[in-house]
């Protein structure tokens, strides 16, 4: 009620358990129902108990995955969705009380951890044949696009295992993810330790997110990295699985060589960057497979561009032995320079221009990380148990199954 020239009055009373904050559960419910995510999780996993009662892990995952939807971020966030008397009722399974939650998730072993994939690509085959069909004839006749990405989790109980202190200080579990790009699925993920290089993972985690991709998606993949996954042996891994890649190459001596050796007039404006331009030269890693080659882009930046801290990520980016220069007002610009090495074919120009606009967008799997973190739960590990963390992490990726499928 509002009175005219006041504030609205407050009315301050019981709790009405009729009322919910929860009702977008009924779409999370029709969605589960529809493409039956309980029995595809439990045909892919099995069954984590020797009695047939309770639980089962696939409706243990979709209970975690819908409190976290609705806003929860630990395993004591189950308690307050249980509590919620309205939600459960629109809830598409039962929620599991935390302390029963915690002993179902320790019986995940690897062979259950890798079922939820399995039973992931059951449910993507399902989701095909729902799409319109030209939105499914762009899934099946486009290259699809898989991104990788890696992100820290900070925590704070000393008793957490399955965690480390990362190179900033910080202790932390780091989930590595490969994601769909054209979809918004994430496809395969692994939970590693803060100070684990994601490199001696990834090719591993590549097989099992192609193994994901619905049967009708026949096109070769596409593997976009950033610069934490350069390796010849993942770019050749990816090659002989019939793929193609485009990774981020950290900046060293023979990269800032062959920039200096691309002449002036091979330099082409990037699409969608103002002040931006790109070149192809003939730089491959050692290793790499037959077909690679590097394109460069830079960008001009004057001094007010550039930070006096030496910290600085931008001065990294500079033409070493320009960075000074340029702070003491001795030139007025210089570029800050990217390398993308790559085995997509291009002709030049157009087709350099296009893979490098096209490689921008891998900015799609950190808008995922996002919605894992702050969509679900996946900004907090809430156990002590490493295993228990998987299963968390693994709900988190099934919410945000959840969020893109709706």
């Amino acid at each position: 009620m509002v009175r005219r020239g006041r504030r609205p009055l407050v009315r301050i009373g019981p709790v009405d358990p009729t009322v919910t904050g929860a009702a977008g559960l009924v779409a999370v419910t029709a969605l589960v129902d529809r493409l039956d995510l309980v029995g595809g999780l439990d045909d892919g996993i099995g069954r984590i108990k020797r009695r047939d009662r309770g639980l089962t892990a696939g409706q243990l995952l979709v209970g975690m995955a819908a409190s976290q939807l609705g806003g929860e971020s630990s395993l004591a966030g189950l308690d307050r969705s249980r509590a919620d008397r309205a939600g459960t009722l629109l809830a598409p399974v039962s929620f599991p009380p935390s302390r029963t939650a915690a002993r179902l998730a320790e019986r995940f072993g690897p062979a259950q951890l890798a079922g939820i994939e399995r039973g992931l690509a059951g449910i993507a085959e399902r989701m095909m044949r729902f799409l319109p069909a030209q939105r499914r004839a762009e899934l099946v006749t486009g290259r699809p696009t898989l991104d990788c990405d890696a992100s820290d989790v900070e925590v704070y109980g000393r008793k957490k295992r399955g965690v480390a202190y990362t190179h900033d200080g910080k202790r932390a579990g780091r989930p590595l993810l490969i994601s769909w790009a054209r979809t918004g699925l994430t496809l395969a993920a692994d939970l590693l330790a803060g100070n684990q290089d994601p490199r001696p993972f990834i090719i591993a985690l590549m097989h099992r997110a192609l193994s994901v991709l619905p049967d009708a998606v026949c096109a070769p993949a596409v593997f976009r990295c950033d610069s934490g996954f350069f390796s010849a042996a993942f770019m050749r891994a990816v090659v002989a699985a019939g793929g193609d890649f485009a990774i981020s190459a950290p900046r060293n001596q023979a990269l800032w060589r062959a920039y200096a050796q691309v002449p002036e007039d091979r330099w082409v404006d990037a699409r969608g960057m103002r002040g931006a331009q790109v070149a192809a030269c003939d730089y491959a890693p050692d290793g790499a497979p037959p077909g690679t080659y590097t394109i460069v882009r830079r960008v001009k930046v004057t001094t007010d561009d550039v930070s006096a801290d030496p910290r600085s990520r931008r001065g990294r980016t500079i033409v070493p032995g320009q960075r000074q220069l340029l702070l003491d007002g001795m030139i007025d610009h210089s570029w800050a320079v990217s390398f993308l090495v790559t085995s997509l074919s291009a002709d030049e120009p157009d087709g350099i221009v296009a893979v490098e606009h096209w490689f921008r967008g891998r900015a799609d799997i950190e808008t995922r990380i996002k919605e894992h973190k702050l969509g679900a739960g996946l900004r907090h590990l809430p156990s002590a148990d490493p295993t228990i963390n998987q299963v968390w992490m693994w709900a988190a990726v099934l919410a945000g199954w959840i969020s893109a499928l709706l």
